[in-house]
């Protein structure tokens, strides 16, 4: 790629994975095989990830004489700490879905070839629950996480005062209180 097309190429990813990440309903990634580079920051923009027993990870960009330019050095140490993403971004080193769990890169390492099948499990478990609550949620840990904890208490209190208002609040304490299960209608 000529030089000229690199920045906006890398910043067309960036903005990409970032409107990924600010989706308003949780995201996740399925891994099978490799997410190394772009791939792996495209993971990072999704709010869960888990990945297959051979799924290869990592940001090995420096052995290229380049860094995760999509939003890898900022999403990476706020996912698993700065000391590892360091290593992981000094060394170039690849990882496992195991290691990448007890990292907390992944949330889940499961058997080659179920990544989908656990994916799809998570995001059945979320449809269950209240729509506005989980996305209210979503915003108040991801724009939190920004904001010194003062902020982020003051971004919780926001949202908690959108749900009180629902008719979805009031059909998840009614079914609580009933035994059954609740009917959402995202209102």
């Amino acid at each position: 790629m000529p030089e000229e097309e690199v920045g906006p190429f890398v910043e067309r990813l960036r903005a990409t994975f970032t409107a990924i990440e600010q989706l308003p309903m949780p995201t996740i990634a399925a891994i099978e095989g490799a997410a190394l580079g772009g791939g792996l920051e495209l993971a990072l923009g999704c709010d869960l990830r888990v990945a297959g027993n051979k799924a290869v990870l990592g940001v090995p960009e420096t052995s290229l004489a380049i860094i995760p330019g999509a939003g890898g050095t900022q999403r990476l140490p706020r996912l698993i700490g700065l000391g590892r993403a360091k290593e992981l971004m000094f060394t170039a080193d690849r990882i496992g879905s195991e290691r990448a769990e007890e990292i907390g890169l992944v949330n889940y390492a499961v058997e080659g070839g179920t990544a989908t099948d656990r994916a799809l499990d998570i995001a059945a478990r979320i449809a269950k629950n209240g729509p506005i609550a989980v996305r209210l949620a979503k915003k108040a840990a991801s724009a939190g996480m920004q904001a010194d904890i003062s902020t982020g208490m003051d971004i919780e209190r926001g949202c908690y005062a959108q749900v009180i208002t629902t008719k979805d609040r009031l059909e998840g304490l009614a079914a609580f209180r009933e035994k059954r299960a609740p009917n959402y209608t995202c209102e």
